[in-house]
């Protein structure tokens, strides 16, 4: 008897699980119409705001890759405490609260924040600007990229890499001609997990740059403010959203296959 029913129980709790994940997406979907999905995305709030989190994103995405890469693949040549330590909190970001993230950067980067009068002006602030977009991006989502990259780096076979130092390539060969070619699957994958979490930042961005139309407002904020004034909006921009997650997923499952 118990064969029979611990299959069921267990059917019966994941398919529990999945309608709770797949109902509501499946909602937004039904409910936005073509005709609705048009007149949303007619609205000059949401190609404005489109237009700033594709740019944003670009530029948080290519400073992560540039930062990130070094990092990672330090982190994973080594074994020492400190390396672990540091690879530890790199990975805080992913598991703290928006609001605190927000808080955070308002007291690193703000008018009286911890590098002000020493990289900036203390009467001026990095708050409420594009770039405090693009830094409250690149908070959230490197971690995620370096995570990804780290482990990358790591199923990289030492005997190759000891091969090529014996053929007299130097550290910046071995790294840009074998290390980083064997693993780019994984670092596709982590970027495009980067690139998606930084396109769906809410939190710390509107605490940290604010909800300023053409100037701070991105796709999530916009959807934010269209709910109270146009739901038309919301909708049509979080389906455009939806889409480009769904796609960014797909790439890096392609990745994930490749590698």
């Amino acid at each position: 008897m118990s064969r029979l029913v611990f299959p069921a129980v267990m059917g019966a709790l994941a398919t529990a699980l999945a309608l709770a994940l797949l109902l509501p997406l499946v909602a937004l979907v039904v409910r936005t119409g073509p005709e609705q999905l048009a007149a949303g995305l007619a609205s000059p709030t949401a190609w404005a705001a489109l237009r700033l989190s594709v740019i944003t994103t670009a530029v948080s995405l290519a400073g992560v890759l540039l930062l990130g890469t070094p990092l990672a693949w330090l982190l994973s040549r080594s074994r020492s405490r400190f390396a672990r330590a540091v690879e530890t909190l790199a990975q805080l970001p992913i598991v703290i609260p928006p609001a605190v993230a927000g808080v955070a950067l308002l007291l690193a980067w703000g008018r009286n924040g911890l590098l002000a009068g020493v990289l900036f002006p203390r009467d001026w602030s990095l708050a409420l600007t594009g770039g405090a977009v693009v830094m409250a991006q690149v908070f959230v989502s490197a971690p995620l990229y370096v995570q990804a990259a780290t482990a990358a780096f790591r199923r990289v076979d030492e005997e190759l890499l000891v091969v090529a130092r014996t053929l007299g390539a130097g550290p910046a060969r071995v790294f840009l001609r074998v290390a980083l070619p064997l693993a780019a699957p994984g670092l596709a994958s982590g970027a495009g997990l980067s690139f998606s979490r930084a396109l769906g930042e809410f939190g710390a961005t509107l605490m940290f740059a604010g909800n300023l139309e053409r100037v701070t407002q991105t796709l999530p904020l916009a959807i934010y403010s269209a709910l109270e004034s146009d739901p038309r909006v919301a909708q049509a921009l979080s389906v455009l959203l939806l889409a480009c997650a769904f796609g960014l997923l797909l790439a890096v499952r392609l990745a994930q296959r490749e590698r």
